[in-house]
């Protein structure tokens, strides 16, 4: 990696650069809410499958068409929210009232019960699904917007991203134990079968979620402050023209594009891996438990603790980072991070240990390198290049780029929800044979588990390599904007 050393000059950031802690901390309430739907629905969604038996094939297409509805209007949303002049400002009143939305939609969408058919699960799920991500993304477009803006300084924008992702990782400390959470029987009795009724816990879990995105959420629209809320009013132009014109112009940014690729390649390719660690869990590492309860029982607890522990690891990896970009620079602190993650990876394979079912936690250290600093350092770099971008059209756009990066992660999560349905079924799952999975199942399901992340994370090692981004370059793009903005 000898030519991908960073010569740039190390700059100190000015007092007045410096987001002060009330602000930051409001803001990375933000995440909370931000990152609960993200930590939990996935975790939730689960009960389609194992709870009212739902084919998963089925249930990885209402993970899919949601999200590609909700990719369709990122763009709208951050164009309309770069354009808006209220008195409250560009963005605290998108994410007040996306805040309320998500969090009542979300709630309402897992009050499931019993008795239906197949056919009654996939579209009530599918419309409040649908229903949730047009709120939520109201609420988290202009809320990550909002944090591009809060400060112009380079490292400055690295320790804010870092600040709130810690915080982000509270819904992860918590998700992991979501099954063990709604399968307790204590809890959540069936009087008809004694065992947990564990789409009771999700519907009461959903209230709980919901409220949390409503309470976390609104908090950012209230006490934050808009660095850019008094900009001109735009002039009268032709909105359909010019939103696809700013999509277009934003794709032209060629470092933003790869940017965008290798949240893509990262981000997804873990969460492909994350379609088969419950099932790997479930129905291999316990597949020798004496009962399907059992091996839920024991799998749920294995599941939590493995979670949990991934989260606090990542929130050792966010606290490193800053310290990591100010010495190697932003793209050269991946060089270290990615790899690191691919050996985690890699490690899954004597993790997954039927003997020593916790051998798996040895893994999580190393995974949670990659997306810790893939969330930090992209976001922060994303706000550079809404520098350059006003350099070169004159304006503040983050709302777009805001927009189009979540596009991009959301497509691919669509995707991934729906290759991931359709590998698990191509393994010769069937949910209806409980422990007695064939074993070319279990392999192949191992064997996707592991390879999927670590071919996508090599790929986007290479389009890193590529990166045309420093520190002289961002404080250069801030000096001349400085200069220009005192002219006007």
């Amino acid at each position: 990696m000898a030519d991908a050393v960073d010569h740039s000059t190390r700059h100190m950031t000015a007092p007045e650069d410096r987001i002060p802690f009330f602000q930051k901390f409001i803001y990375s309430m933000g995440s909370l809410a931000n990152d609960s739907q993200a930590a939990f629905i996935g975790p939730m969604i689960i009960i389609l499958n194992l709870g009212l038996g739902v084919n998963p094939l089925l249930v990885g297409i209402i993970g899919c068409i949601p999200r590609i509805f909700d990719a369709l209007i990122d763009p709208i949303v951050g164009y309309c929210s770069d354009n808006a002049r209220t008195k409250y400002g560009r963005r605290r009143p998108f994410i007040f009232l996306g805040a309320i939305t998500a969090g009542i939609c979300y709630a309402l969408m897992f009050q499931l019960h019993r008795g239906h058919s197949e056919m009654y699960y996939i579209w009530y799920v599918l419309i409040f699904q649908v229903l949730f991500f047009i709120g939520f993304t109201c609420y988290s477009i202009p809320w990550i917007a909002l944090g591009y803006e809060l400060t112009p300084d380079y490292h400055e924008r690295t320790r804010l991203q870092s600040f709130s992702k810690i915080f982000a990782q509270i819904p992860w400390l918590i998700a992991p134990w979501c099954w063990i959470i709604m399968y307790n029987k204590n809890w959540f009795p069936n009087p008809e079968t004694g065992d947990a009724d564990v789409v009771l816990g999700a519907r009461v879990l959903a209230i709980i979620i919901g409220a949390c995105i409503i309470g976390f959420g609104i908090l950012p629209a209230i006490f934050n402050k808009e660095h850019f809320a008094n900009l001109p009013k735009p002039k009268k132009k032709n909105p359909l023209k010019n939103l696809f014109k700013g999509i277009a112009i934003t794709f032209k940014n060629k470092l933003f594009v790869k940017i965008c690729a290798v949240t893509f390649l990262i981000f997804n390719g873990f969460m492909l891996s994350s379609t088969f660690i419950a099932y790997v869990i479930f129905f291999y590492v316990f597949k020798n438990a004496p009962s399907l309860d059992a091996a839920y029982g024991s799998g749920g607890k294995l599941l939590g603790y493995y979670g949990t522990f991934s989260a606090i690891c990542t929130i050792g990896v966010v606290a490193l980072i800053p310290w990591l970009s100010r010495k190697m620079g932003k793209r050269n602190t991946f060089f270290v991070t990615i790899p690191i993650s691919i050996i985690g990876y890699a490690l899954k394979w004597i993790g997954y240990n039927q003997g020593q079912p916790y051998l798996l936690l040895i893994c999580a250290p190393f995974i949670t390198f990659g997306l810790g600093s893939l969330f930090t350092l992209t976001l922060s770099m994303v706000a550079d290049v809404c520098d350059i971008d006003e350099l070169e059209t004159g304006e503040r756009r983050e709302g777009m780029f805001s927009a189009v990066y979540w596009w991009m992660v959301k497509l691919g999560l669509a995707i991934a929800s729906l290759i991931g349905g359709a590998l698990l079924t191509g393994t010769g799952f069937h949910q209806e044979a409980g422990l007695g999975q064939p074993d070319e199942t279990l392999l192949w399901m191992r064997i996707l588990d592991i390879t999927i992340p670590i071919v996508t994370s090599i790929v986007a090692i290479f389009i890193i390599k590529t990166f045309d981004i420093s520190e002289d370059k961002a404080h250069e793009v801030r000096r001349q904007l400085e200069e220009r903005r005192g002219k006007a």
